[in-house]
């Protein structure tokens, strides 16, 4: 797929509701409020034990901004990697990570694919979703987080990936972006938002998962869903996302947003 990225330097992902806005296990309602922690990280471990302060790795700050009007974003997911890891691609099949992060904002299988993967030197993840900045909902939780990254110095690429909630299965993510390579340079690149293919847009409350009413201030008598529902899949392919069309609970003027979904930079410290 093609990023965008902004021009300015200042110097094999196809993942249930269960744990649809949390890591490792947190309940849902927990972390779409904000009381989970800041950040988690999601490191390899092995290769890391053995690895010094003293150039063997490099470290990073990554802030992720919602630029979005309507769409709260779960806890931006960054990883640093080598080229041969791809995350997702437009006009391809969404891997089950991907998969499972678009349809319920699930990282379980993100997590098992970083610790299986040797490509992938370095993650970490927000504690809290992002709302649009004017926070409409009035939930008083933040719409950038500043993530820091540790990872070996032989990755050079950095991937994001973010569930839109209020959605049936879309998402917005970077895929294989440079990093930057010396100390105090810094990259911007904006992320746009995407259809993972797999489950068909109802924009019925029912159908989706149930932060996507509490934070944008909407209450209704639908609780939301906090599973996949078979029934609606489908076996479609990664294509940009067509936005809300109102055809249902979804109304566009509350829930609509245009592209850019999201602000990605990424500053290397040391």
């Amino acid at each position: 797929m093609d990023d965008n990225n902004d021009g300015d330097s200042d110097t094999g992902f196809r993942l249930n509701r269960r744990t649809a806005l949390g890591l490792t296990g947190a309940a849902l309602g927990s972390l779409a409020f904000g009381t989970g922690p800041a950040t988690a990280d999601m490191s390899n471990e092995g290769e890391d034990d053995e690895m010094n302060d003293n150039g063997d790795r490099h470290r990073y700050r990554v802030t992720v901004s919602n630029l979005t009007s309507g769409q709260p974003l779960t806890p931006p997911a960054v990883a640093a990697h080598k080229p041969s890891v791809g995350v997702f691609s437009v006009g391809e099949e969404a891997n089950e990570a991907t998969t499972q992060i678009a349809e319920n904002g699930n990282l379980d299988p993100l997590v098992e694919l970083i610790e299986e993967t040797d490509a992938i030197k370095g993650s970490a993840v927000g504690g809290s979703p992002l709302v649009p900045a004017e926070d409409p909902g009035d939930t008083d939780m933040p719409y950038d987080a500043s993530l820091e990254l540790v990872a070996e110095k032989s990755a050079g690429f950095l991937s994001f990936i973010s569930m839109l909630i209020a959605t049936n299965d879309g998402f917005t993510g970077l895929d294989t972006v440079v990093l930057p390579e010396e100390v105090g340079q810094s990259y911007s690149y904006y992320a746009a938002s995407y259809d993972a293919g797999t489950e068909e847009n109802t924009e019925d409350f029912a159908d989706i998962v149930p932060p996507a009413q509490a934070l944008l201030g909407v209450s209704t008598d639908d609780v939301g869903s906090g599973m996949s529902n078979d029934d609606l899949a489908e076996d479609g392919v990664i294509t940009p996302h067509s936005g809300v069309a109102g055809d249902d609970d979804l109304d566009p003027d509350v829930y609509g947003w245009d592209d850019p979904a999201a602000l990605v930079h990424v500053e290397r410290l040391d």
